[in-house]
């Protein structure tokens, strides 16, 4: 191989590792047993596979109706059972999360009430939406694990910033 071709490889090489790090690639989650403040979701509800074009869909509807400020806040999902799990199906409510109930809602959009109060493992990261739900998952799980916490199979995911993303599950009580 030509020294300039090695030299090539080591700079794109440099390059991608400089992208994961600006997308929170190597950024660790905070994970930790809290109390819940209550949510409300605006969104519409979901039953069927991740595969299924209206899954994204609904990720995409959610995007756009904040990027037209149809609607105030942040991207939030809830998930009734473990979205990181191998089963084809789940049920899933897709959208944002938001201040005021009085709004009125977008066609096919209904409201979710998520109380406040409960104890919940909380896990936090600064990372890109695309690399963060991972990193929660596996580590909220590992924390849970080595606590010997027992969890709901409710998940509560959203995004209060362009690079942070947190998610929480209730504990069994």
């Amino acid at each position: 191989m030509s020294r300039k071709f090695l030299i090539a490889i080591g700079v794109i090489m440099a390059i991608m590792v400089g992208i994961y790090a600006y997308v929170g690639g190597f950024s660790e989650p905070k994970v930790l047993v809290a109390t819940s403040e209550p949510l409300l979701l605006a969104g519409q509800p979901f039953k069927g596979t991740v595969k299924d074009e209206a899954f994204g869909n609904a990720f995409q509807k959610a995007a756009k109706l904040l990027a037209e400020n149809k609607l105030q806040g942040v991207l939030g999902n809830v998930y009734y059972s473990n979205p990181e799990s191998k089963t084809d199906t789940i049920r899933a409510f897709i959208g944002v999360v938001i201040q005021d109930s009085t709004i009125s809602l977008p066609e096919g959009y209904e409201l979710l009430r998520v109380p406040g109060g409960r104890q919940v493992v909380h896990s936090e990261i600064n990372a890109h939406y695309m690399i963060a739900p991972g990193k929660l998952y596996t580590n909220l799980f590992a924390y849970a694990e080595e606590n010997k916490l027992k969890l709901e199979e409710f998940y509560v995911e959203w995004f209060p910033a362009d690079r942070k993303a947190v998610l929480e599950v209730p504990l069994k009580e």
